[in-house]
């Protein structure tokens, strides 16, 4: 368990971030231990799983002091390693995902169904919806993505997309009403929104 430490402002450690940047030894250990226990519960929550947390949050870490030397200042260092956070997270979900398991039903098909949890839409009904997503203008789907799917904030989501927070909303009631709009159309209806070219 990580001690409780007294709360520091994103402006300090942003600046114990950019003397790390620098060079400063001191630097990095305060940036670090200013923001261990944040890091920790975020990959925590992130991957619902507490015992991987801490080897998240190292790798988050590891991560972080490997790329410090970039590390600008545009945005709040907390926010910065945040992100990075949410990287190793995913990675490691990924990664997860592609590894085998191995398990001793007999018969695996009927376990799954009998697993699946009743009322959820099928793969058929994923495929679609991610087909409207994808007929969405640029702007929106990105919006739609960053908020809906990958689940930033909304502040979050507007650094990364380089836009006010407001146009974020904005973009994402606006995906909404199209989605609306578009699943309400007749299945064998062209959507009126054309694919985006990527």
């Amino acid at each position: 368990m990580i001690p409780a430490l007294p709360a520091v402002t994103d402006e300090t450690v942003t600046a114990w971030a950019l003397a790390a940047a620098g060079g400063d030894s001191e630097a990095v250990d305060r940036f670090v231990r200013a923001l261990q226990r944040d890091v920790l519960r975020y990959v925590a929550y992130l991957a619902d799983d507490t015992q991987a947390a801490d080897d998240l949050a190292q790798d988050t870490f590891l991560r972080a002091l490997t790329a410090l030397h970039r590390f600008e200042g545009r945005s709040s260092a907390r926010v910065w390693l945040l992100s990075i956070a949410r990287r190793a997270v995913a990675d490691n979900i990924r990664g997860a995902a592609r590894r085998p398991r191995t398990d001793t039903t007999a018969d695996w098909e009927d376990a799954v169904e009998r697993a699946r949890p009743a009322g959820l839409p099928g793969f058929d009904d994923g495929v679609a919806l991610m087909h409207l997503v994808e007929a969405l203008p640029r702007d929106r789907r990105e919006a739609f993505l960053l908020t809906q799917v990958y689940g930033l904030p909304y502040a979050d989501a507007a650094q990364v997309a380089r836009c006010p927070v407001g146009t974020i909303r904005s973009r994402v009631a606006r995906a909404r009403l199209n989605l609306a709009e578009m699943m309400a159309d007749e299945p064998d209806t062209t959507p009126r929104y054309a694919p985006a070219v990527a």
